[in-house]
């Protein structure tokens, strides 16, 4: 399959608001990376939590190449750092949750429309407010998986109808691909949803200035560097892997 670009998921895990705030931190840094690549994203869905940072957040990268660029991505990122509401000086561990999904063509995904629950629903803003008088969100939920797709970004129904189609088409697409690369391998693939995904798969230590990836046992001491958007180095060190 050749990818039209990804949709991104990012979810704070342990770890509370300082997990939230790391959400938000690699939101920065993919969305800076896609920037530097000049590939345009759109945010899809967003959660915030309580002092600014993200619960979770799902974007859009429409480019080719952004599958092939960031697939190793997925997985469970862990942060060691002090946080900004930490009084004492105490280093805290907090992870939060990527996953890469390739965007796909509705052919490439046949969906039964009876096995689809569509509901409406106002838009709404920080804090809960409604921001649309008309019923304009959409929730989608695949009845045969359980999976639940909620879309509010757009003014229309229609737009947020196919963005949550969209999103689904990529979620049941990654089910599908991961039964056939199990077919193939007893490896399973870090990927959020699937059983390996509570294994971290990087460590960002602040006190240390150091970006470990635990997958390849390789080290970046120039993590400020990265967080502001600075994957190259990362993303060519696993492209050469794969050679």
């Amino acid at each position: 399959m050749q990818s039209k670009g990804i949709i991104m998921e990012i979810r704070a895990g342990a770890g509370g608001e300082e997990a939230a705030n790391f959400a938000a931190d690699l939101f920065r840094m993919y969305t800076r990376y896609a920037q530097s690549k000049d590939w345009k994203f759109l945010v899809i869905d967003s959660s915030r939590s309580s002092l600014g940072g993200f619960k979770e957040i799902s974007l859009e990268i429409s480019d080719p190449s952004a599958f092939e660029e960031l697939k190793n991505e997925s997985g469970v990122h862990r942060v060691q750092r002090i946080p900004a509401t930490e009084k004492n000086g105490r280093i805290h561990t907090s992870t939060a949750s990527v996953a890469i999904l390739p965007k796909v063509e509705a052919a490439e995904i046949k969906i039964n429309p009876q096995d689809l629950r569509i509901e409406t629903a106002r838009s709404s803003g920080p804090g809960g407010q409604n921001v649309n008088k008309r019923s304009t969100a959409v929730r989608v939920t695949h009845v045969p998986t359980n999976i639940v797709v909620f879309s509010q970004t757009e003014r229309s129904q229609p737009q947020n109808k196919e963005i949550a189609m969209e999103i689904l088409r990529a979620k049941l697409y990654e089910i599908k691909r991961e039964r056939e690369m199990n077919q193939l391998s007893q490896e399973r693939q870090s990927q959020i949803g699937t059983a390996d995904r509570s294994e971290k798969i990087r460590t960002y230590n602040y006190p240390q200035n150091r970006v470990t990836d635990h997958r390849i046992n390789k080290s970046w001491h120039d993590l400020e560097t990265i967080m502001n958007g600075k994957l190259d180095a990362i993303v060519k060190t696993f492209r050469k892997t794969e050679t």
